[in-house]
């Protein structure tokens, strides 16, 4: 069984993205190099890791990200304040 991950990152401006990977590390570096984040995070470098979710599904790891980007931002800084890096 594969280790899901999904994770917020805070962006340079502020702003929060959530997203989903098998390899947390490496997706954090490839935000951060610009070569192959997503097209959202490009132009908002650097981002840290502020919230990261194991998931023991790919399933459940898509709807988790899904519930997470429908949620407000103040619902995701409350998230963020409460779990930081839940494991």
């Amino acid at each position: 069984m594969s280790k899901n991950y999904v994770y917020i990152l805070e962006c340079s401006d502020k702003t929060l993205y959530t997203g989903w990977t098998v390899n947390i590390e490496k997706r954090l570096q490839e935000h951060n190099s610009g070569k192959y984040g997503a097209k959202y995070t490009k132009s908002r470098r650097p981002v840290k890791l502020v919230h990261l979710e194991m998931v023991d599904s790919l399933s459940g790891v898509l709807k988790r990200e899904a519930q997470i980007k429908k949620m407000s931002r103040a619902e995701k800084l409350q998230l963020i304040k409460q779990n930081p890096e839940r494991m």
